[in-house]
């Protein structure tokens, strides 16, 4: 499954579930252009906004691998790339390999971090028995793109891309700062007046929100 004709020759010639599993997202970037759909559809150009690492061809090649695994559906009327339910299904992969990836040595939160990356790392990163007992609606905005996560009392967060939203704050900023904020050390005040990102609405209830969040496993 490397060349554009041959979208279902097996690489791994094994009856192994994890190499079936790699035959069909096992290639460089897919997982990845899995992670940018994870929450909402887009177009070609915004999901290689989120990977400024892959060249037009590659991505051409990826997702038309994924669709025709199952894994990625396009609608060709709005121009748009979304999750089947396989390819949602692939969530608690990417969640996993974020839990390995925090307790492997050698992480540099510095490369770039996309929004979508940083939503889906929240979902492990979050101290469950802290947030359990917590209702928020916490708002994250990263230029064009609207992330609502919510806690409903379970200690579990649900991410979603939003359009409009109605929330207790909103923090705005790039990935990385957003990803400063969530996981540094330094308040968010303190963030705000340095202008890393920018706080909308309850300050505290902010603060209190990303104190949640710890960088390791």
């Amino acid at each position: 499954m490397t060349k554009t004709g041959e979208m279902t020759r097996i690489r791994y010639d094994e009856g192994c579930l994890v190499a079936h599993a790699l035959n069909v997202v096992g290639d460089r970037w897919a997982l990845l252009v899995v992670r940018e759909l994870m929450l909402t559809a887009k177009r070609f150009q915004a999901i290689r906004t989120g990977l400024p690492g892959i060249t037009p061809g590659v991505l051409t090649q990826r997702l038309g691998q994924l669709v025709h695994a199952g894994v990625v559906q396009h609608d060709a009327n709005l121009g748009a790339y979304g999750l089947t339910e396989s390819g949602r299904g692939l969530l608690p992969v990417l969640q996993a390999m974020c839990r390995w990836g925090a307790s492997h040595p050698g992480h540099d939160p510095r490369r770039f971090i996309s929004p979508t990356a940083l939503m889906i790392s929240m979902t492990v990163m979050i101290d469950t028995a802290a947030a359990r007992g917590r209702t928020v609606a916490a708002g994250f905005r990263c230029g064009h793109e609207a992330f609502l996560l919510r806690l409903n009392g379970d200690g579990i967060l649900r991410p979603e891309a939003v359009s409009d939203m109605t929330a207790d704050f909103v923090l705005r900023g790039d990935g990385n700062n957003l990803a400063i904020a969530v996981y540094g050390p330094m308040p968010l005040r303190d963030l705000a007046e340095g202008w890393v990102v920018e706080i909308d609405g309850d300050t505290c209830a902010a603060q209190q929100f990303v104190d949640l969040f710890r960088l390791s496993s």
